[in-house]
Formats: C-alpha cells, structure tokens, sequence
C-alpha cells in the first residue's frame, strides 16, 4: 500500500525559521536542517537567513549535482501543500541545466596556472627589489608590486572558495590557506563566514554583512535608525560619531578604501581568536595568518629608514584599494532593503542588488571576473573564464523578466557610488534633531 504523503503549507514552514528549529525546502520537499546548520561547510548563518522558506533557487546555485544526493537524510516526510515555481525561476533553472551539459562549471581554462604564475613573479620581484636595491623609487615599486600580488591573491582564494580550483578538496584548502592566509594575511574562515552570507542575502540592509560599515559608511538611510545587524548579532548605534563620520562620507570614501585593509586585518583575528565563535579548520587558519606575520614584519624590515617602511605599506595599501572600491562599486549603489531574502525570488534579488564594471576583455585579469557581479552572484560556482561568454544570454533574461541589468563603466560605476553615499551623507546632515545638541557639530556643519 502506498505511503500517503504529508503536507504542511509555506506558512506552517515559516514558523520553523530560527535555530534549533530550522527546516527549509527544495523542490516542494522540506527538509530538517537544524542540526546540520552547525556542520554546513557555508556555514550555519546562510540557513538561519532563509529558514522556513523554499531554497531551490539558492540550493541549484551553490550546490553542485552530487549534493543532491544528500538530501535525503534531512527530509522530515513533509512537502510543500502550495509549492509553485515562478516564470522566473524555471528559466533561472532551465540556464542553469543548459550551462551544466555545457560543461562550463567544469572549464576552468588556464586561468589557475596563469594566477600562480603572476603571483609568484609579482612577489618574487618585490621582495628581490627590496633586498637588493637601495633606491627609495624601487622600494616603492616593490611596495606597489606586493599590492599588485595581494590583489591577484585574492582573486584565486576568492575562485578556490566557490569551485574546486585544484584536483581535490584537500589541495584546494591547501590553495586558500597559502592565497589568503599565508600571503595576504586574511583568514579564508573570515572571507568565508562574510561572503556566503553577503552572496545569500545581497544587498539586505540587516543581513548582508558587507553593507554594515556603521560607523564609517551607511548607503541608506535606514541605518539611522539604529538597525539590528542579524549577521553581527548586535544593534547598529547611528550615534553622534557615526552622524559625524557619514555626513561627510563621500569625501572620506577614497582616503578610508586605502587603509580599509587594516580593517580585514582585525576582522580576521576578532573571529580566528574569538571562542565563541565555531571556526572551521582555526588551527590551520591561525597558522597561516602566524606565518603571514613572520614574513610581511621580516620584509618590511629589510628596508633602511622606517620612513621608507611606512611608505612601502602605503604603496601596497594605495594599489590594494583598488580592489576595496572595485567590492563597493558593485553593490554600495544597487537597490537596498530590510530583512530576509526570499527563497523564491532568488534571481530578482541578486540582480536588483548587483551591478557589473563594463571593461574591455584584456582588463578581465585585473578585475578578477568580478566586473561580471551579477553572473558570479546568480552562478557563484561558474569559474570566471566563462562570465564573460554568458553575460548576453544573462542580460537576455532580465530584459524578459523586466529585471535591471546595471553595466556601468568604472567611472560611471564610482559616480554612482559616490552619489549614493553623498545623499545619505545629506540625509544624515538633515535629521530632524536626531541627537542631543552638540556646539561641536553645529559649527562644523554650519561653517564646513
């Protein structure tokens, strides 16, 4: 006699949306993931930001097809009463299945090899340059170097987190841990723990952790209103600081993108030395980072004045920030809001929150297939060599479904961000007695 089957509406599913409670589901079949949460190699905070809720869309675009088979030991016997698939979603699918028999998750060109390659070499002549040369103008080409090669760096660690870039998982964590820890010095756990959440939640004020630079940035208002991080876990204060520092954030957003990598420098030990915080593979993690401390100190040293020492971190830090503006370019100007991300809407999310850098193919190596944001966010696995080609078929599907496709030159993508940041800025300036009145704070706005 066959089983009858057991259904529960998208409602009910709602309700088991926190932890020690969390089911979600996949293809109208629901699943009980709560105690896996804590073992997702994505992490736990993926799954609590799209609990009780359908997660086709974000499963397909993260998982390959051998995951599938693991499914079956979370299924609670429950399926979806009102399970429906949107036009969207099942062309989303339909793209996704042809991209698969194509093989093109699998085609990684030369890529890897070619990464390697320019960083071993980029590294290799800034630390020949500092040894042996005494010029002060070599020095700081050695410094730019360095940046150059931590640029690079994080392109590949940021490849080995979404695909498989070497021949096994073994090989492939040993490639994160020498591009990210040992050779720029942030923890791939770290990179790991933000990225996930930001590509699940993109663009979601609360959620998204690359949007939350209070007190330094806010790209909405919203954030004066004293958001709660549910990434962070704790209340954004918009005190008298943080009006301060916003009211002028389209003045200090360039000079603060070069330094902003002292920020990933801590951000890295507060999580790696934090013991409540369940950190996968943190011995490794903190080896690498231990020896990316014994190296960069030792380099830095070889150097004749410490005048020339600071000014060869600085020349590293000026070219790195680079990259930091090309992260907020692609986002910081994109369509915001509050809350959690639906699971079924997967495609309008990630293309209302991303914008692509529009640049010629020979600059391709330097923005690292990032520049294709809205590719990579709607087919993370997808090695970069291949944005490029799907790109039309992508633009193709948004002009379908009325969607935006954002493609803007590196100079129209920084006039955006700018302007975003600059009417927050003003925004913040105007609030209606926001604070405790402050002589301090009316003179410089009221004199410059």
């Amino acid at each position: 006699m066959a089983e009858t089957k057991k259904y529960i509406t998208s409602e009910e599913l709602k309700k088991h949306n926190k932890a020690g409670d969390l089911w979600i589901s996949i293809q109208g079949k629901v699943y009980d993931v709560t105690n896996w949460a804590k073992e997702h190699p994505g992490g736990d905070i993926p799954l609590l930001a799209l609990g009780g809720k359908d997660v086709t869309d974000a499963f397909i675009a993260y998982h390959p097809g051998t995951t599938w088979n693991m499914l079956n030991k979370f299924f609670n016997g429950y399926y979806l009463k009102d399970f429906e698939v949107s036009e969207m979603s099942k062309d989303y699918r339909k793209l996704h299945n042809e991209l698969t028999k194509m093989g093109l998750f699998d085609r990684k060109g030369h890529i890897v090899i070619y990464a390697f390659m320019s960083i071993f070499i980029l590294f290799t002549l800034s630390v020949y340059g500092v040894i042996c040369s005494d010029n002060v103008f070599v020095h700081l080409g050695c410094g730019a170097l360095l940046g150059m090669a931590w640029i690079q760096s994080a392109y590949l660690g940021h490849d080995s987190g979404h695909y498989q870039i070497m021949s096994s998982p073994g090989y492939n964590k040993v490639a994160q841990i020498l591009t990210g820890n040992c050779l720029t010095g942030i923890s791939m756990a770290w990179w790991k723990w933000t990225h996930n959440t930001h590509h699940i939640t993109c663009n979601s004020l609360d959620y998204d952790p690359d949007l939350q630079h209070i007190p330094v940035f806010a790209v909405s208002s919203e954030f004066f209103y004293n958001l709660r991080s549910c990434f962070y876990g704790r209340k954004m204060d918009f005190d008298l600081i943080a009006r301060f520092l916003v009211s002028y954030q389209h003045y200090t957003y360039y000079p603060v993108m070069v330094v902003a990598r002292i920020n990933l420098y801590v951000q890295t030990i507060l999580l790696l030395f934090n013991p409540n915080r369940n950190v996968p593979n943190r011995v490794l993690n903190i080896i690498g980072i231990l020896v990316f401390w014994t190296w960069y100190p030792l380099l830095i040293s070889c150097l004749p004045t410490w005048e020339e020492r600071v000014f060869f971190v600085l020349s590293s830090f000026v070219v790195t920030a680079f990259q930091h503006i090309q992260f907020t370019l692609n986002h910081f100007s994109a369509n915001v809001y509050v809350g959690q991300p639906e699971g079924n809407d997967w495609f309008e999310k990630q293309t209302n929150g991303s914008i692509d850098i529009d640049c010629p193919s020979f600059m391709d190596w330097l923005f690292g297939g990032l520049q294709f944001q809205l590719e990579h966010h709607l087919f993370p696995r997808l090695p970069r060599c291949n944005l490029r080609s799907i790109a039309p078929v992508v633009k193709d599907l948004c002009k379908k479904h009325n969607l935006p496709y954002r493609s803007l030159s590196f100079w129209e993508a920084n006039v955006s961000t700018i302007n975003t940041l600059r009417e927050a800025a003003l925004q913040a300036r105007d609030l209606p007695n926001p604070l405790a009145k402050n002589l301090l704070w009316e003179a410089v706005n009221t004199y410059g």
